[in-house]
């Protein structure tokens, strides 16, 4: 029997994205198993009847003998499990897990890079000093297997760095939606509502949808809700405290984390991301294949999904009076973003369906595990 490993530095993350693939890949008759830190997603993964196995590794710590400790742990767990093939998320997992996959002689090894996140992004000190040896260690780490990246752009990015050869890298867009689950949503009566969720990172925008949404009170009555959790592991977390001030401050409703995000959506008109980058913005992904016209910045990642003035609008990062315009214009035209929203759900079902991006990660697993790469 095929044994397949998907490993991420969180829980939260395999369950929110990849639970869906091992359910299939289940259904497939395979031997799927989640490989993480412990957190409060666990208990959900194996009420769902898959193997969780602790990794212990810490997101924001690069303490030497922590990080050998971490990769030892994988080593440990790849020994005992003997996996076909390990499916790394995130990108301690993709650096510690291809280190591990090559000291135990794993060959069947796939990779998702989703997106450049903080150590790219970042334009802090730390940023900026761990960025060349990230650089040194992807150069490293790889050569073999296969790197799957959520968007072209980077996947160019990766290789004119030299970080990875063509021939072991693929795009494969996003994670899929659940487009029967996420299905088409009539528009909600009362006040007009944007939304903008996600992990509350100033990377991912959210001081600009506040500013944004400070403009955008001054001149029409508006509610603007924001749907997410601090994340402290990431260096780019906004404090509750700031959070917690915007919403004294009437800017802002915070909802914190929201198990049903189908039921978000219906309560809302317009959904916005003004991230700074992204690989593919499955938030994004899902209120277009709910109907909803979105609003995200011009950047990798946000412009895969938002085709301009047709399903959504795209505006410049970091620009909270662009992200103001793009707003006022849709929530002031019921029957433009109508149009938009069936454009939207066009869209998600032609290329980025759960069913669609599914059956190209299976593929690229058999052939790893068939002719190796």
């Amino acid at each position: 029997m095929i044994k397949i490993l998907l490993i991420a530095n969180t829980d939260w993350y395999l369950y929110r994205f990849r639970l869906s693939l091992a359910k299939y890949l289940r259904a497939q008759g395979m031997d799927v198993a989640f490989v993480s830190p412990s957190g409060p997603y666990v208990r959900e993964i194996e009420a769902q009847g898959f193997r969780w196995l602790e990794w212990s590794v810490g997101r924001q710590t690069i303490n030497p003998f922590g990080e050998i400790k971490s990769v030892l742990n994988l080593v440990r767990i790849f020994q005992r499990e003997h996996p076909s093939l390990v499916h790394l998320h995130t990108i301690k997992a993709v650096l510690y897990g291809s280190l591990a996959a090559r000291l135990v002689k794993l060959p069947a090894v796939v990779r998702s890079i989703t997106g450049r996140g903080y150590v790219f992004l970042g334009r802090d000190l730390r940023a900026r000093l761990l960025k060349p040896l990230v650089k040194r260690t992807y150069r490293l780490m790889l050569k073999a297997g296969a790197t799957i990246f959520e968007n072209q752009t980077d996947r160019q990015y990766f290789l004119d760095e030299a970080l990875v050869h063509s021939e072991h890298s693929f795009v494969i867009e996003g994670v899929g939606v659940d487009t029967d689950y996420y299905s088409s949503l009539p528009e909600p009566e009362g006040m007009p509502t944007v939304l903008m969720a996600g992990r509350l990172l100033w990377d991912k925008g959210v001081g600009t949808f506040v500013e944004a949404a400070r403009l955008l009170k001054q001149n029409m009555e508006v509610r603007c809700i924001l749907v997410g959790e601090a994340d402290p592991g990431n260096p780019a977390s906004i404090s509750i405290n700031v959070v917690q001030n915007w919403v004294s401050e009437n800017i802002v409703e915070w909802w914190g984390w929201q198990a049903d995000m189908r039921a978000v959506f219906a309560a809302v008109h317009l959904v916005v991301l003004p991230s700074l980058g992204e690989g593919i913005p499955t938030v994004l992904l899902e209120a277009a294949s709910c109907g909803r016209p979105i609003v995200a910045t011009d950047v990798p990642g946000c412009r895969d999904v938002v085709q301009d003035g047709v399903n959504g609008l795209l505006v410049p990062p970091n620009d909270p009076g662009a992200l103001t315009s793009a707003m006022s214009k849709l929530l002031l035209d019921r029957s433009l973003r109508g149009k938009m929203g069936e454009q939207g759900r066009l869209l998600v079902e032609q290329r980025f369906s759960d069913h669609h991006i599914i059956a190209q990660t299976l593929k690229l697993y058999l052939q790893l595990l068939d002719d190796g790469l």
